[in-house]
């Protein structure tokens, strides 16, 4: 009998727990056929999905702000090529990182902005959304292309926060922006065209691949 192959097992993983908290853009990276490109945007999607989770986790600001710390620390590791060892989305995210030449600004920039919602500061739309989203892009189609997304971002961070009609008010500029992105970037980008949350997911489906099809958000 084989034994299960620990490297799929650990995707498999990361991707169920991408699914579970994040479905607009688990749904998104089906849209990307290279299985490993697909696989790094869930490892940098699965690292979100652990910030995220912190504040449901606990219920004291000053203890989220403490895990929020440890995950900061631990970048040290991620960007020396040191991981800590047994956890499977650091260990991933180390490797992801060396392969792409990932700047860290990003990944500082959206745990300092975690710390801030735990204390009650408004939503940093280009510390939760747009740097993401630069990151992804940057994975999927290599540096260059950080400027493309700006406005594509802040769409996408609009729609989450609640501010529908904005959101949709910002698509022009946006889409002004990705004409110049690479096809095989936009999956990274695909989920700003996501403005109604509670969606069925088949009709998140159907709009996402309508989305990449005519490469507009």
């Amino acid at each position: 009998m084989n034994e299960p192959d620990p490297t799929a097992t650990v995707a498999a993983s990361l991707d169920a727990q991408v699914r579970a908290a994040d479905l607009d853009r688990w749904l998104s990276s089906r849209l990307v056929a290279d299985a490993r490109a697909r696989a790094d945007l869930i490892t940098l999607y699965a690292f979100e999905a652990e910030l995220m989770a912190i504040p449901t986790r606990v219920t004291q600001p000053l203890l989220a702000e403490m895990r929020y710390t440890w995950w900061a620390e631990q970048l040290d590791g991620v960007f020396a090529g040191i991981p800590r060892k047994g956890h499977p989305v650091l260990e991933a995210l180390t490797d992801l990182v060396a392969r792409h030449g990932l700047d860290r600004a990003p990944f500082d920039a959206l745990i300092e902005a975690h710390i801030g919602r735990v204390h009650g500061e408004p939503h940093d739309l280009d510390a939760f959304y747009v740097g993401p989203m630069q990151t992804a892009v940057h994975v999927l189609a290599g540096p260059g292309h950080a400027d493309k997304v700006v406005e594509a971002g802040r769409g996408r961070g609009l729609a989450q926060v609640g501010r529908t009609e904005e959101a949709r008010a910002a698509r022009p500029e946006a889409n002004a922006a990705l004409k110049s992105l690479p096809a095989e970037a936009f999956p990274a980008v695909a989920s700003a065209a996501l403005t109604t949350p509670d969606q069925p997911e088949p009709l998140k489906r159907l709009r996402l691949l309508w989305a990449t099809v005519r490469g507009r958000v």
